[in-house]
């Protein structure tokens, strides 16, 4: 008797081990096949989630073994990703574009971008007409344009047109008169194109504040709505996380404030602007840090755009030989700024294009870094490097952050701006890789399309979309598929110190991610342009979901 009430004891004991009592996860996700960008780049069946973070990744029966939820996802097999981040970009000056500005990306002539404004103008009348996007080189006559087109069409309102790059404006004769522009104005990192004895509407890079700066200022409920209508585009190609390249006090605390009334879901790393305000406000109180805003970095510029000719040369440009570029400021600005950073500890991110910018702020580093640290100091496009510093980034372990999209767009006339020598050191992206084993990715837009998929397939074939060149253009700098995934995943969250937290689906971080229609790492490469998002999550919410 005493026996058989044993074997009941332990037949009970066993039978309750086998009915483990499952955790209660807000989601699970299963049958799916899960690139989790982790050490290992495992990849992985199911997770799930729990007060907006992932608690476990695994196989589908360890997942469904150990949790349940009221909430499960059959992915059917879909592939499913890290939300992705844009490493560089303008967020909020992006929004502002779709509100207020005339898109000018893709016109063929300065004819077509006149005609473009009127009918801007015509649905959204206002004093002061603005636009964005125009881009010379596109063209078939690649000159400059002159203001004339605009003063015949706009006589009495003050137009003000910059160029796809930011580093170049044209404006008309009312615009100009407003801003006190005349032949004799010279302004340091600047210039203002004159002939005939009068300026032409071109100003570039500091010259365009003359403009830009008397230009009324808008008021919060637009710049709410800007914000909101970023948001809006970017969840539906797959974007979770950006890194907003230069922004105002005014305009990180509306932010901030966004994201604590739950209005502005978008993760944000906010490069701020390097005004007094912004350096006394953030910087001096060292890195700010909530669940969807960081406030880290002070955002620079050394030189202009190549595009433009303002990108600062060793040499003179192959097709300008009187014409090096410019400096946007003296070496004194940039040595102050670097010695507050190091003080406060935040991080500062200098935009550099030409040979000779990318030389002077590297070696401007290296005066503060003193050799291999963690503070992640980044140059921003890294576009054109000198062959003889490449080994400056690993040695002072500075973080160049490109843009790959910025190769296909430039590939056409790159070469005849810094001749063939030159452009062996440009948009050198597994050489930059290389240097620390890491590198961020982003699109710089509105300069480039929004689409991350872009990013992956520019840095992965380097054609346009139209598949050309065939072969690619200067190939042997392409990126691998893991690494392209990685500089939008876990890199770029790395290059805001978020690597902890974002970057990949493991168990603790943010329950960010998306779900596309294809998968991104096997198949032709030519119809990754074309994939799309099926659904996009941020802190385990569904923001965005295919019709």
């Amino acid at each position: 008797m005493k026996q058989a009430i044993f074997f009941i004891s332990v037949s009970l004991i066993i039978m309750s081990s086998c009915t483990i009592q499952k955790k209660q996860a807000d989601l699970i996700v299963h049958n799916a096949k899960v690139y989790t960008v982790d050490d290992a780049f495992a990849i992985q069946q199911a997770f799930a989630v729990k007060d907006g973070k992932f608690v476990a990744v695994g196989t589908d029966k360890a997942i469904l073994g150990n949790y349940d939820s009221e909430n499960i996802i059959d992915a059917d097999g879909k592939s499913v990703y890290p939300g992705f981040i844009d490493a560089h970009c303008h967020f909020y000056g992006y929004g502002c574009n779709l509100l207020k500005r005339a898109d000018l990306v893709g016109t063929k002539s300065f004819e077509e971008v006149v005609e473009r404004l009127k009918e801007h103008y015509q649905k959204n009348p206002s004093e002061w007409i603005e636009g964005r996007g125009w881009d010379q080189n596109d063209w078939e006559i690649k000159d400059f344009p002159t203001k004339e087109l605009l003063d015949e069409a706009f006589p009495d309102n003050p137009v003000y047109l910059t160029r796809i790059d930011g580093h170049a404006a044209v404006a008309n004769s009312v615009a100009l008169k407003r801003a006190g522009i005349t032949a004799e104005t010279k302004i340091a990192g600047g210039d203002v194109f004159v002939s005939n004895g009068e300026p032409t509407g071109i100003l570039i890079d500091n010259a365009m504040d003359l403009i830009s700066d008397i230009i009324p200022q808008s008021n919060e409920e637009f710049d709410r709505n800007a914000l909101m209508a970023a948001e809006k585009n970017c969840f539906p190609v797959g974007l979770t996380s950006i890194h907003d390249a230069g922004l105002s006090k005014e305009t990180v605390d509306l932010i901030d404030i966004m994201h604590k009334e739950g209005s502005l879901k978008m993760r944000i790393y906010a490069m701020l602007s390097p005004s007094e305000n912004n350096l006394n406000s953030y910087v001096k109180n060292g890195p700010y840090t909530t669940e969807r805003l960081t406030v880290q970095s002070i955002k620079l510029f050394a030189d202009g755009a190549l595009g433009s000719r303002g990108a600062k040369m060793i040499e003179p440009y192959s097709d300008d030989p009187e014409n090096t570029g410019l400096f946007m400021h003296e070496p004194d600005y940039y040595k102050n700024i670097c010695a507050k950073a190091i003080e406060h500890n935040f991080q500062v991110n200098t935009h550099a294009i030409g040979d000779e910018a990318n030389r002077f702020i590297l070696n401007l580093y290296a005066e503060y870094l003193n050799g291999i640290n963690d503070r992640r100091w980044r140059i921003e496009h890294a576009q054109i490097i000198h062959l003889d510093d490449f080994k400056l980034f690993g040695e002072y372990s500075i973080i160049p952050s490109v843009q790959p999209t910025h190769a296909t767009s430039d590939m056409y006339w790159a070469e005849d701006r810094v001749g063939a020598e030159r452009i062996e050191g440009a948009y050198a992206y597994q050489q930059l890789l290389d240097q620390n084993d890491w590198l961020p990715l982003g699109t710089d837009f509105p300069v480039e399309n929004i689409n991350p998929l872009y990013t992956f397939y520019a840095a992965i074939a380097r054609k346009d979309l139209k598949g050309w060149p065939e072969e690619g253009f200067q190939i042997n700098n392409a990126l691998s598929r893991e690494d392209a995934l990685r500089g939008m995943t876990i890199w770029a969250a790395k290059a805001a110190f978020e690597e902890d937290v974002k970057g990949s689906i493991e168990a603790g971080k943010f329950a960010d991610f998306v779900i596309l229609d294809e998968d991104i790492m096997i198949s032709e490469i030519e119809i990754v342009p074309n994939v799309k998002v099926i659904a996009t999550f941020s802190g385990g919410e569904q923001v965005f979901k295919s019709e």
